[in-house]
C-alpha cells in the first residue's frame, strides 16, 4: 500500500530550552509510507523526507517522532489536526499539524473552480458572453452578484445614480418612461443600466418586473475594469450603444448632417460624443466650457485630434469628459490635412479609459473629504 505524504507541515507553537529550534520554525515532510503485510504482521518501509528549518541542525530524536506520527496513522493524509510534542532532551518543544484545514481549504477552491466553470458555460449562451474569450469570462464571474425579483419590483428607477449593469437570467422586465409608460420589453440575456454606467448621468428610465426574475448584477467600476481588458466586449457595448441612442432618438442621421448646436446639460459630453462615433461622423465639434474653448476633430466617427485649456490629445479628450456644463456645434467636414491624420485610438478604449480616470477621482476626493 502506497501512501502519499505532501504538502504535510509542523509548526513549532510553544519551546521549551530547546538547543535547535524556536517557536515558529516548520519542518516539511515529503515522500511515501510503504505498507507491508505478511501474515497478518505489518512492516512499515519509509522513504520520509524531512526538511529542516534554514541551517538549523537535524535532531533525530525529533526525525524519529515525526515518523511515528506518519506509521500511527499509516499515511499522512489521514492524520488528523493534531498537535504532538518531542521526545525532548535538553529542552523540548510542541508542533502542531493543519493539513486537514488546508485539504479542506483546497477542496474549496477545487469546488468553486468547478462552480466557476459551471457558470461561465451557462453565461456563454447569452449573446454579451458569446464573443468574450473563456479566460476573460471567468475573470468576470467573480464579480457578478445573483440577484431575484418578484413581479412589479423596480429593479431601478428613472433618475437614480448608474451604479451597476444588470443582466437577465430569467424572467421579463419592461421598461418606463418618466410618464410610467412601456417602451419595451427585455428577456433573457439582455442587458440594461449600461447607458447611465458609460455616460456617467442618472438612469434614463424606470426598470420594472413583469414575471418572477433572476438578474445578474455587476457593479460600476468592476465593470469598467472588465470591459477595458475585453476589446470583443467593448465592440459589444458599441454596437449596443449605437441602437439604444438611435431607440431614444437622442441624435438623427440628418441633424448631424447639417450641423447641431446644444447644451451638454441637456446632452453630455460621452453621448455626445459617442453618437458621432456611432454615426461615423467627419466633422469638428468646438465646444465652450468651464475652463476654455475646446474642440475635437471627428474621422468617420473616430477621435483624430483634441485640444482643451492649452491640453491636447488624449489628456485634453479625459479633461473634456469630466464637463457636465458648456455649450456645443457640430460642424461637418474636416480641412484636406486634418482627414490623413491618425487617429488618438480605438473609440471605446478611450471613452472607458476616461470613464475609469473620472470614477477614480472621484473616489480620492472623497477619501480626502473624510
Amino acid at each position: 500500500m502506497l501512501k502519499n505524504m505532501e504538502n504535510s507541515v509542523f509548526t513549532i507553537i510553544e519551546e521549551k530550552d530547546c538547543p535547535y529550534y524556536q517557536t515558529g520554525d516548520e519542518f516539511k515532510l515529503t515522500g511515501n509510507a510503504v505498507l507491508l503485510e505478511y501474515k497478518k504482521e505489518k512492516e512499515f518501509i519509509t522513504t520520509v523526507v524531512i526538511k529542516m528549518p534554514y541551517e538549523q541542525p537535524s535532531c533525530r530524536k525529533l526525525i524519529g517522532d515525526l515518523t511515528n506520527v506518519l506509521i500511527n496513522h499509516e499515511s499522512i493524509d489521514k492524520v488528523p489536526t493534531c498537535v504532538i510534542k518531542c521526545s525532548g532532551c535538553t529542552g523540548s518543544i510542541t508542533l502542531e499539524y493543519k493539513i486537514a484545514a488546508k485539504n479542506k481549504q483546497a477542496k474549496k477552491n477545487d469546488k468553486n473552480q468547478s462552480n466557476i466553470g459551471a457558470i461561465a458555460n451557462l453565461l456563454s449562451k447569452f449573446s454579451i458572453f458569446q464573443s468574450i474569450d473563456e479566460h476573460d469570462l471567468k475573470d468576470l464571474i467573480p464579480f457578478l452578484k445573483l440577484r431575484k425579483f418578484a413581479p412589479n419590483d423596480l429593479i431601478i428607477n428613472k433618475g437614480d445614480s448608474g451604479k451597476n449593469l444588470f443582466i437577465i437570467a430569467s424572467g421579463r422586465v419592461e421598461v418606463l418612461n418618466e410618464d410610467g409608460i412601456s417602451m419595451s420589453v427585455l428577456e433573457k440575456g439582455e442587458v440594461f443600466g449600461e447607458m447611465s454606467l458609460i455616460s456617467g448621468n442618472p438612469v434614463g428610465a424606470s426598470i420594472k418586473v413583469l414575471s418572477p426574475a433572476t438578474v445578474l448584477s455587476i457593479k460600476g467600476e468592476d465593470f469598467l475594469k472588465v470591459l477595458k481588458k475585453s476589446s470583443s466586449l467593448q465592440m459589444y457595448f458599441n454596437r449596443l450603444l449605437t441602437r439604444r441612442l438611435a431607440e431614444s432618438n437622442i441624435f438623427m442621421s440628418e441633424e448631424l448632417a447639417s450641423g447641431m448646436s446644444g447644451q451638454l446639460s441637456e446632452i453630455p459630453a460621452p453621448e455626445l460624443f459617442q453618437s458621432l462615433n456611432a454615426n461615423q461622423k467627419t466633422g469638428l465639434l468646438n465646444l465652450s466650457l468651464p475652463k476654455g474653448e475646446a474642440k475635437l476633430s471627428f474621422m468617420d466617427g473616430n477621435l483624430i485630434s483634441a485640444e482643451y485649456d492649452d491640453i491636447k490629445g488624449k489628456k485634453a479628450f479625459f479633461e473634456i469628459l469630466k464637463e457636465k456644463k458648456g455649450r456645443f456645434k457640430f460642424v461637418p467636414g474636416l480641412p484636406s490635412d486634418e482627414m490623413k491624420a491618425p487617429v488618438l485610438g480605438y473609440f471605446m478604449g478611450l471613452l472607458i479609459d476616461g470613464l475609469r480616470k473620472i470614477d477614480e477621482e472621484s473616489k480620492e476626493n472623497n477619501q480626502a473629504d473624510k
